[in-house]
Parts: structure tokens; sequence; C-alpha cells
């Protein structure tokens, strides 16, 4: 894989294969974020595992944009951003957790 100056993997990732957020959604009652992905994937995370989305009311959860040309999701009433880079990492922790179980 040839890297760019000042990208790391997962950013060279998302770069040449052109990811991007396109939805966001919540399953409260079932402690699920799910993030779209341009590639029609979905990554599936325990809402509870972010601090800030865990607490807020459905309006606010739901009130969010896509920033950042898909790279980025912000809940303004929340004061919360977080990132694809971080969605990717995560989303590889819990590969790696689960194949080593």
């Amino acid at each position: 894989m040839n890297t760019s100056a000042g990208f790391d993997t997962i950013e060279q990732l998302i770069f040449d294969e052109k990811l991007r957020i396109v939805d966001v959604d919540f399953h409260v009652a079932s402690d699920v974020l799910e993030v779209a992905l341009s590639t029609d994937a979905v990554l599936q995370f325990p809402l509870s595992s972010f601090r800030l989305l865990l607490g807020a009311e459905e309006p606010d959860l739901r009130n969010y944009e896509i920033i950042a040309a898909g790279t980025g999701v912000h809940w303004p009433a929340l004061d919360e951003d977080l990132s694809l880079k971080g969605f990717l990492q995560e989303a590889l922790k819990q590969t790696i957790r689960t194949a080593a179980a």
C-alpha cells in the first residue's frame, strides 16, 4: 500500500476507498449506534460506548449533521463530534477482540 506523507493506514484507506458516512441511526432501547457507509457497509457499536451520546435524549441524538465531506458526525446540542477514522478504529478493535475470544 502506498501511503502519502501525513496519512496513517486508516486515513489512507478512507482516502483510497473514498469512504464516507452517509447515515447514522440509533436503537436506544437496544444500546445500538449504526453508521452507514458509502460502500453500503453498516458499522454497529454499543451506544453506551460514547459517553456524551449515552445519556442524551433521543431528539438530541437524531439532531446530527454529517460533516467534513462525510468523514465526521456532529451533534450540535451535545457538542459532540465523532470521526469516520474513529469508527473504523473501533470496528477493527471489535473484530480483533472477537477473533481472539
